[in-house]
């Protein structure tokens, strides 16, 4: 996939809702790495797949995705934060669980949150395309729903949200 292009949309985004909130002196990593922690609670929420004690059915489809892209928007903010970018790798089909690919993605996060370096983020960023392949999602998926929430977060920030 081309991510310079979603890196500089984002990056767009990013200053955007920096100037508009007077955030521009302010180091947001930390609040963009919680951001992450809960959108990615909210997707396997959305999947339900660790919870084994309930019968409710899992998500649709465009919900789960809608919920992975926020988690992408998140992912691409950090890296902008931290002056890194995720070159585009050959994504594998995981053999773990989808339980077991969460928990790796939130390993990853702590490990890139206490040592932000390259490495680490490729890792964060690779483990998330795994857990997306597992779910379902191609590139092209992706990439359309990230553009279609892009708009939509520019509307929420031009409506006061």
């Amino acid at each position: 996939m081309d991510w310079k292009s979603l890196f500089s949309m984002q990056k767009q985004l990013d200053t955007y809702i920096e100037e508009n909130h007077n955030l521009s002196e302010k180091d947001l990593f930390e609040d963009k790495y919680l951001a992450l922690l809960v959108e990615l609670g909210e997707l396997a929420n959305e999947t339900r797949c660790f919870k084994f004690w309930s019968n409710k059915k899992r998500g649709d489809s465009q919900t789960i995705l809608e919920e992975f892209v926020d988690g992408i928007h998140f992912i691409l903010s950090l890296g902008i934060e931290k002056g890194l970018r995720f070159e585009a790798e050959t994504v594998k089909q995981s053999n773990k669980l989808e339980t077991e690919l969460f928990n790796t993605v939130f390993e990853n996060g702590v490990v890139f949150k206490n040592q932000p370096i390259q490495p680490n983020y490729n890792r964060l960023f690779q483990s998330y395309l795994e857990l997306g392949l597992k779910l379902g999602f191609q590139e092209a998926d992706v990439r359309q729903a990230y553009i279609k929430k892009n708009e939509v977060n520019y509307e929420r920030q031009n409506q006061g949200y």
